[in-house]
């Protein structure tokens, strides 16, 4: 639970209540009469016991002894046997007088709908949309097969399979039928789909089976036995002429599909080498199925458990693209957190007389659509952030269990709890050139995420002036314009802007990102996360990662992908740069030291490059453009690799009271006379054979740049003011014969002899040192 909650505020646990004394099964409506009493009780039992806001300051509960801090935030959520009873437990919310009112319950009355909302499942169909589309296919305009679990009166199922009318349904099965059309018309069975999901109740028994392609049919789970028609045995590869329920959900679940899709209660598929009752849902040990009985090309889980943590790791490895239930259906989740901190802010708009309750349920109608358009974008961002880690997986394999290793020594990470890899099973998987799997990288997200937020908000980050606009930006467009007020005081302001920079974090950084910075630098994850966020407005990142988003269905998702590590490898080298330099002060101190210099060093560096650099510009930019991205963009993604001294640029220009372009003239002809355009490109091509090399690599490159600005900065201090660039340069060598002769056959010898090592690079960097 702690690994679904890494996206919303605050984190929470899941349980739940069973009443002991029901009436008789037979009476529906006393059996329903007493459980709302129980469930009553259930929570009168929570409020007795915790804290609550009376005129804006934390009250204990009375004749209660209190071994925590202060902590009145409560809320709970419907699930499964509750999921009509949150009116019920927002009017016991009342009852106590509890602060947060009908904030209490999400999805109430006067709340978000989920059902309605079809918020889970559209949650979890970008999940599905993703894996699709990074396999070259658009569900949305392109017809594929769905085998699902699951009926079209369910909300995760029903509005799951509402989502694409090119959605090709073969099979479906809940607890009371099975469903199978063996050659389904995608436009009549999208119609007979949203029949059945707009009655008030229904089941496969009201699908008209006129509709049904030849050989299909409806079946009931209480029969014996189900005869099977040729078109079910080619469907399923049974070969028998008959099978029992059991035996034919067996085989729909190992058939050939596009999409295996859960929408339904139960856990349906383990690892080989897990039991029956280690997956403890015996409800349906009958009909689970071991991964690698599972021909489907992609599963979405918008229900919980559809397969067990280690099932999804043998079929990633089987070749079958899955993520987390977490990560699938964390959309439900985000849509109550963002409707409880909603009415938290609209509730003090309320208390100040700046809203009614009747404006406010009309305000929280209105927002319905900007809700899940900024939970949907929470959804798409997570599975895409998974997908670039998952791209640079097996090489960055090592660093992964370098996190592992530090999320264990900070007893946070407990991985065979997890299903994560043991040292051993790494080791296994270095030599065979293979990586974590999705799902593995996944929990890795999650960990890192939680692990952020905490240090965020146990350091004074969350109050930096600068980061409103984070806390503000979580809120739908109408409350951004009339309740700023009420959002800047939010009760949960910290939490908020905690977790939204985590996400981000961890999103366009990946997991391993702060404990990189830390061994390098040695910053903690506050310092990390302010130079994130100095690093990406410096350089437009977020706005270019938006443009590469657009481009969806429109290049290769490959394409994406690469330009979405070269940003990534854009944000790590900056952050590292800008972290190397000691003290950052605030976010909005460093962006006024360096936002206009760095600006003016991005737009003029394709001029100002090497013939050795700009040549490489030059074919990055047009591998891009030919898979598909539009010329700017290629361009400024590709020049990214050509930036990394440019606060030194503007720093130099700023100490020497020099203009920024030509500082930046004097410092990329100084690269290009020593040839360190080149060490520096080439020293990125090495393969380390560790963490350790990697680091040290890292170093020896940030040495290289520093040699590079002195030697810059001890040109234009002897050049004249207007006039350096390559000229200063070349008069600074002349001055300085002897080392430069020294150094160019160094260079020389590294240029002819093979391929770059770590030491070689260590031998180059120590020619420059001293130089001023």
């Amino acid at each position: 639970q702690q690994v679904k909650n890494s996206v919303i505020v605050p984190v929470g646990s899941k349980g739940g209540f069973f009443p002991k004394q029901l009436p008789a099964q037979g009476d529906r409506e006393a059996v329903r009469a007493a459980a709302i009493e129980a469930y009553k009780t259930f929570l009168r039992g929570l409020l007795d016991i915790t804290d609550n806001l009376v005129d804006g300051a934390p009250t204990p509960p009375d004749s209660v002894v209190r071994r925590d801090d202060d902590d009145p935030y409560l809320v709970v959520a419907a699930d499964k046997g509750t999921a009509t009873f949150s009116d019920i437990a927002n009017e016991v919310a009342a009852e106590y007088g509890f602060w947060l009112g009908d904030a209490f319950a999400s999805g109430g009355g006067e709340g978000y709908d989920h059902k309605a909302m079809g918020i889970t499942a559209r949650g979890a169909w970008e999940a599905v949309k993703r894996h699709f589309r990074e396999l070259g296919h658009d569900t949305q305009t392109e017809p594929f097969a769905v085998i699902g679990v699951g009926d079209m009166s369910g909300d995760v199922f029903g509005n799951g399979m509402l989502l694409s009318e090119q959605i090709r349904l073969l099979a479906a099965f809940d607890h009371r039928d099975i469903f199978i059309d063996p050659d389904p018309d995608p436009a009549r069975s999208f119609a007979e789909r949203k029949r059945l999901f707009e009655l008030p109740r229904s089941s496969w028994g009201d699908y008209d089976t006129a509709l049904i392609s030849k050989g299909g049919g409806v079946f009931s789970r209480s029969l014996k036995s189900i005869p099977l028609t040729d078109e079910i045995r080619a469907l399923t590869g049974l070969a028998t002429p008959a099978a029992t329920p059991f035996e034919l959900i067996r085989a729909l679940l190992g058939a050939k599909t596009d999409l295996l899709w859960f929408g339904g209660i139960g856990t349906y598929i383990r690892a080989a080498e897990e039991s029956d009752d280690e997956v403890g849902d015996r409800a349906n040990d009958a009909v689970r199925v071991s991964a690698d009985a599972v021909r489907a090309r992609v599963v979405g889980e918008g229900a919980n458990l559809g397969v067990t943590q280690r099932g999804r790791i043998a079929l990633s490895h089987g070749g079958t693209r899955i993520n987390t239930d977490a990560v699938d259906n964390a959309g439900g989740v985000d849509c109550s957190d963002h409707e409880v901190n909603i009415k938290i802010a609209l509730g003090a708009a309320e208390a100040a007389g700046a809203l009614t309750r009747e404006d406010r349920n009309t305000l929280l109608r209105d927002m319905t659509d900007e809700v899940a358009d900024l939970v949907l974008s929470s959804n798409y961002a997570q599975t895409g952030a998974i997908s670039v880690i998952e791209a640079k997986a097996p090489a960055r394999l090592d660093r992964h269990q370098r996190f592992m290793r530090a999320e264990e020594a900070a007893d946070r990470l407990d991985r065979a709890v997890e299903a994560l890899p043991d040292d051993e099973e790494i080791a296994a998987r270095a030599k065979a050139g293979r990586g974590l799997t999705r799902p593995e990288l996944a929990v890795l997200v999650a960990y890192a995420k939680i692990g952020m937020q905490k240090a965020l908000i146990d350091s004074d980050l969350p109050d930096d002036p600068y980061l409103e606009r984070w806390l503000i930006d979580y809120f739908p467009a109408p409350m951004r314009a009339r309740f700023a007020a009420q959002i800047k005081q939010h009760r949960l302001r910290r939490e908020l802007i905690a977790t939204v920079v985590a996400d981000a974090f961890v999103n366009e950084g990946g997991p391993s990102l702060a404990i990189r910075l830390k061994e390098e630098t040695g910053a903690a994850e506050p310092d990390a996360a302010k130079a994130f966020l100095i690093v990406r407005e410096l350089f437009g990142l977020g706005g270019l990662g938006a443009e590469i988003d657009a481009l969806d269905n429109k290049v290769a998702a490959e394409a994406q992908i690469a330009m979405r590590l070269r940003l990534q490898d854009a944000l790590s080298g900056q952050c590292l740069s800008l972290l190397q330099r000691g003290d950052l002060g605030s976010v909005s101190d460093a962006l006024e030291r360096y936002g206009d210099g760095v600006a003016e060093v991005a737009y003029g560096v394709g001029s100002l490059l090497s013939a050795y650099s700009r040549d490489r510009l030059d074919q990055a930019a047009e591998a891009l453009r030919e898979a598909g991205a539009p010329s700017e963009l290629a361009q400024s993604v590709a020049s990214f690799e050509f930036l990394g001294g440019a606060m030194d640029v503007v720093t130099t220009a700023q100490r020497l009271e020099r203009g920024v372009i030509e500082t930046a003239a004097t410092y990329f002809a100084a690269g290009a006379r020593f040839g360190l355009d080149w060490l520096r490109i080439s020293a990125w091509d090495v393969t380390p054979s560790d963490d350790w090399e990697r680091i040290a690599i890292g170093r020896l490159v940030a040495d290289l740049r520093a040699q590079q600005s002195a030697i810059a900065a001890s040109a234009l201090s002897n050049g004249a003011v207007g006039s350096c660039g390559g000229g200063c340069v070349d008069a600074w060598a002349d001055a300085h014969a002897t080392l430069v002769a020294r150094a160019d056959r160094v260079f020389a010898e590294l240029r002819s002899d093979g391929e770059l090592s770590v030491a070689k690079l260590a031998v180059a960097s120590s020619q420059l040192r001293g130089w001023e």
